[in-house]
């Protein structure tokens, strides 16, 4: 077994185009509100959001309880979402 996940994939896969291109988004506004937010958990990341929303849809995964599924299961999905499992309901959110 690859000791990192993201051996686990070949070079090429999607999964590291739509990283490369979250990565190149002026996510700017959304890390202010994330950077205030006070009140309960921490919230999930919005570039490691926008990554799995992107990628999800991509590949035709646009409900939010297949896309919680996914993160338990999919190896692309768990690349994406540095191994973090937002629950159906943050995703839809």
């Amino acid at each position: 077994m690859p000791a990192s996940m993201r051996d686990w994939l070949p070079a090429d896969h999607l999964v590291y185009f739509i990283a490369d291109i979250v990565g190149e988004l002026d996510l700017s506004e959304i890390l202010k509100r994330y950077a205030r937010e006070e009140r309960g958990y921490p919230p999930y990341h919005p570039a490691m959001m926008v990554r799995v929303l992107l990628y999800a849809y991509c590949v035709g995964v646009a409900s939010s309880r297949k896309i919680e599924k996914r993160l338990h299961e999919d190896i692309a999905f768990r690349i994406l979402a540095a191994n973090n499992t937002p629950d159906f309901r943050t995703i839809s959110d």
